[in-house]
Protein backbone atom coordinates (compact mmCIF):
# COMPACT_ATOMS: atom_id res chain seq x y z
CA UNK A 1 0.00 0.00 0.00
CA UNK A 2 1.71 3.88 -0.59
CA UNK A 3 2.17 5.10 2.43
CA UNK A 4 2.74 8.71 2.81
CA UNK A 5 3.59 8.37 6.86
CA UNK A 6 3.53 6.81 10.18
CA UNK A 7 3.84 8.60 13.22
CA UNK A 8 2.33 8.88 16.87
CA UNK A 9 1.24 11.91 18.72
CA UNK A 10 -2.01 13.12 20.43
CA UNK A 11 -4.97 12.57 18.40
CA UNK A 12 -6.21 16.26 17.82
CA UNK A 13 -9.98 16.06 16.74
CA UNK A 14 -13.01 13.96 16.95
CA UNK A 15 -13.93 11.72 20.01
CA UNK A 16 -11.04 10.73 20.87
CA UNK A 17 -9.65 14.60 21.07
CA UNK A 18 -6.04 14.17 23.55
CA UNK A 19 -5.32 10.35 23.47
CA UNK A 20 -2.07 9.16 22.39
CA UNK A 21 -2.75 8.11 18.63
CA UNK A 22 -0.61 6.33 16.42
CA UNK A 23 -1.41 8.12 12.72
CA UNK A 24 -1.05 6.40 9.33
CA UNK A 25 -1.45 8.61 6.67
CA UNK A 26 -2.08 6.92 3.37
CA UNK A 27 -0.86 8.59 -0.12
CA UNK A 28 -4.03 9.84 -2.79
CA UNK A 29 -6.99 12.06 -2.61
CA UNK A 30 -10.23 12.38 -4.90
CA UNK A 31 -10.19 15.61 -3.80
CA UNK A 32 -8.96 19.22 -3.98
CA UNK A 33 -10.52 20.80 -1.01
CA UNK A 34 -9.37 24.83 -1.19
CA UNK A 35 -8.35 24.39 2.82
CA UNK A 36 -6.81 21.38 2.85
CA UNK A 37 -3.93 21.20 5.88
CA UNK A 38 -2.15 17.95 4.26
CA UNK A 39 -1.57 19.01 0.65
CA UNK A 40 1.60 16.63 1.02
CA UNK A 41 -0.49 13.59 1.23
CA UNK A 42 -1.74 13.98 -2.70
CA UNK A 43 1.76 12.91 -4.01
CA UNK A 44 4.37 12.10 -1.51
CA UNK A 45 5.06 8.60 -0.01
CA UNK A 46 5.98 4.95 -1.23
CA UNK A 47 4.97 1.51 -1.66
CA UNK A 48 5.27 -0.66 1.76
CA UNK A 49 4.34 -3.93 2.14
CA UNK A 50 1.46 -4.37 5.18
CA UNK A 51 3.51 -6.23 7.73
CA UNK A 52 6.34 -3.52 7.80
CA UNK A 53 3.78 -1.32 8.14
CA UNK A 54 2.33 -3.18 11.19
CA UNK A 55 6.24 -3.59 12.47
CA UNK A 56 6.69 0.31 12.33
CA UNK A 57 3.26 0.49 14.26
CA UNK A 58 3.74 -2.01 16.69
CA UNK A 59 7.17 -0.22 17.64
CA UNK A 60 5.26 2.95 18.30
CA UNK A 61 3.61 0.90 21.16
CA UNK A 62 -0.14 2.67 21.52
CA UNK A 63 -3.96 1.25 21.34
CA UNK A 64 -5.56 3.21 19.59
CA UNK A 65 -5.07 3.78 15.75
CA UNK A 66 -6.04 6.60 13.29
CA UNK A 67 -6.10 5.93 8.92
CA UNK A 68 -6.02 9.00 7.15
CA UNK A 69 -4.81 10.66 4.24
CA UNK A 70 -5.58 11.91 1.33
CA UNK A 71 -8.56 10.01 1.19
CA UNK A 72 -7.44 6.20 2.98
CA UNK A 73 -10.40 4.32 1.22
CA UNK A 74 -8.78 5.25 -2.38
CA UNK A 75 -6.68 1.76 -1.57
CA UNK A 76 -9.55 -0.20 -0.39
CA UNK A 77 -8.42 -3.73 -0.26
CA UNK A 78 -4.91 -3.03 1.59
CA UNK A 79 -6.70 -0.82 3.83
CA UNK A 80 -9.55 -3.45 4.28
CA UNK A 81 -6.62 -5.89 5.25
CA UNK A 82 -4.24 -3.57 7.12
CA UNK A 83 -7.79 -2.54 9.70
CA UNK A 84 -8.57 -6.65 9.94
CA UNK A 85 -4.85 -6.88 11.51
CA UNK A 86 -5.28 -3.80 13.64
CA UNK A 87 -8.73 -5.23 14.74
CA UNK A 88 -7.45 -8.94 15.54
CA UNK A 89 -4.53 -7.39 17.92
CA UNK A 90 -7.05 -5.66 20.13
CA UNK A 91 -6.90 -2.31 18.65
CA UNK A 92 -8.76 0.87 18.72
CA UNK A 93 -9.68 1.79 14.71
CA UNK A 94 -11.06 4.72 13.06
CA UNK A 95 -10.62 6.02 9.59
CA UNK A 96 -11.02 9.86 8.77
CA UNK A 97 -12.73 9.64 5.21
CA UNK A 98 -14.28 12.40 3.04
CA UNK A 99 -17.45 10.88 2.32
CA UNK A 100 -16.87 10.61 -1.28
CA UNK A 101 -16.85 6.46 -0.99
CA UNK A 102 -19.26 3.69 0.71
CA UNK A 103 -17.19 3.11 4.02
CA UNK A 104 -19.57 0.24 4.70
CA UNK A 105 -16.85 -2.49 4.03
CA UNK A 106 -14.96 -0.97 6.70
CA UNK A 107 -17.12 -0.26 9.53
CA UNK A 108 -16.75 -4.02 11.05
CA UNK A 109 -13.23 -2.84 11.70
CA UNK A 110 -13.12 0.40 12.35
CA UNK A 111 -15.16 3.81 13.38
CA UNK A 112 -15.47 6.21 10.83
CA UNK A 113 -15.27 9.76 11.21
CA UNK A 114 -17.08 11.16 7.70
CA UNK A 115 -15.79 14.83 6.95
CA UNK A 116 -18.45 16.27 5.12
CA UNK A 117 -17.30 18.79 2.53
CA UNK A 118 -18.82 22.43 2.82
CA UNK A 119 -18.74 25.41 0.67
CA UNK A 120 -15.88 27.08 1.33
CA UNK A 121 -14.36 23.61 0.45
CA UNK A 122 -14.97 23.57 -3.11
CA UNK A 123 -15.86 20.18 -3.26
CA UNK A 124 -18.91 17.74 -2.37
CA UNK A 125 -19.74 14.33 0.03
CA UNK A 126 -22.16 11.74 -0.88
CA UNK A 127 -24.23 12.82 1.42
CA UNK A 128 -26.61 9.54 1.58
CA UNK A 129 -23.73 7.71 3.33
CA UNK A 130 -25.45 9.86 6.55
CA UNK A 131 -27.38 7.35 6.68
CA UNK A 132 -24.65 4.26 7.40
CA UNK A 133 -23.30 6.64 10.22
CA UNK A 134 -23.80 4.30 13.58
CA UNK A 135 -23.50 5.87 16.99
CA UNK A 136 -20.00 5.17 17.06
CA UNK A 137 -19.01 6.91 14.58
CA UNK A 138 -18.86 10.75 13.74
CA UNK A 139 -19.50 13.42 11.19
CA UNK A 140 -17.10 16.13 10.83
CA UNK A 141 -17.98 19.73 9.22
CA UNK A 142 -14.63 21.55 8.75
CA UNK A 143 -16.23 25.40 8.53
CA UNK A 144 -15.08 28.80 7.41
CA UNK A 145 -17.85 31.00 7.79
CA UNK A 146 -21.32 31.38 8.70
CA UNK A 147 -22.47 29.98 5.36
CA UNK A 148 -20.72 27.24 5.86
CA UNK A 149 -22.21 27.13 9.16
CA UNK A 150 -25.82 27.09 7.83
CA UNK A 151 -25.31 24.65 5.53
CA UNK A 152 -24.03 21.94 8.52
CA UNK A 153 -27.31 23.66 9.99
CA UNK A 154 -29.19 22.26 6.92
CA UNK A 155 -27.78 19.33 6.26
CA UNK A 156 -28.24 18.59 10.31
CA UNK A 157 -31.86 18.90 9.62
CA UNK A 158 -32.19 16.92 6.47
CA UNK A 159 -30.20 13.86 7.41
CA UNK A 160 -30.40 13.14 11.02
CA UNK A 161 -26.99 11.99 12.42
CA UNK A 162 -26.77 9.06 14.89
CA UNK A 163 -23.17 9.76 15.53
CA UNK A 164 -21.73 12.75 17.05
CA UNK A 165 -21.23 15.48 15.07
CA UNK A 166 -18.23 18.50 15.12
CA UNK A 167 -18.00 22.09 13.67
CA UNK A 168 -14.08 22.66 13.33
CA UNK A 169 -12.85 25.99 11.88
CA UNK A 170 -10.95 26.30 9.28
CA UNK A 171 -7.31 27.55 10.11
CA UNK A 172 -7.54 31.31 10.52
CA UNK A 173 -11.53 31.72 10.35
CA UNK A 174 -13.01 33.49 12.46
CA UNK A 175 -13.51 31.41 15.49
CA UNK A 176 -15.11 33.36 17.73
CA UNK A 177 -17.99 34.11 15.20
CA UNK A 178 -18.21 30.85 14.07
CA UNK A 179 -18.76 29.83 17.89
CA UNK A 180 -21.02 32.62 18.06
CA UNK A 181 -23.44 30.85 15.28
CA UNK A 182 -23.52 28.01 17.13
CA UNK A 183 -24.72 29.00 20.41
CA UNK A 184 -27.42 31.95 18.38
CA UNK A 185 -28.73 28.73 16.09
CA UNK A 186 -28.19 25.83 18.57
CA UNK A 187 -26.46 23.73 16.13
CA UNK A 188 -26.90 19.86 17.35
CA UNK A 189 -22.80 19.66 17.07
CA UNK A 190 -19.69 20.37 19.18
CA UNK A 191 -17.48 22.99 18.78
CA UNK A 192 -14.15 21.93 18.18
CA UNK A 193 -10.71 23.15 17.82
CA UNK A 194 -7.73 21.14 16.52
CA UNK A 195 -6.05 20.45 19.55
CA UNK A 196 -2.72 19.20 17.93
CA UNK A 197 -2.30 22.57 16.49
CA UNK A 198 -3.13 24.47 19.10
CA UNK A 199 -0.05 22.72 21.53
CA UNK A 200 2.29 22.66 18.03
CA UNK A 201 2.17 19.09 17.92
CA UNK A 202 2.19 17.09 14.52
Amino acid sequence: MRICEIFKSLQGEGRNQGKPCIFIRLTGCNLNCAWCDTPYAREEGKEVEIDAVLDYAWRLTGNHFCITGGEPLLQAAELLALIRRLHMAGKTVEIETNGTIDFRPFQRFASICMDVKCPSSGEKSDLTLLEYIRSEDSVKFVVEDETDCAYAQKILSRFPVRGEVFLSPVEGSDIAAIAEYIIAHNIPARFQLQLHKCIGVK
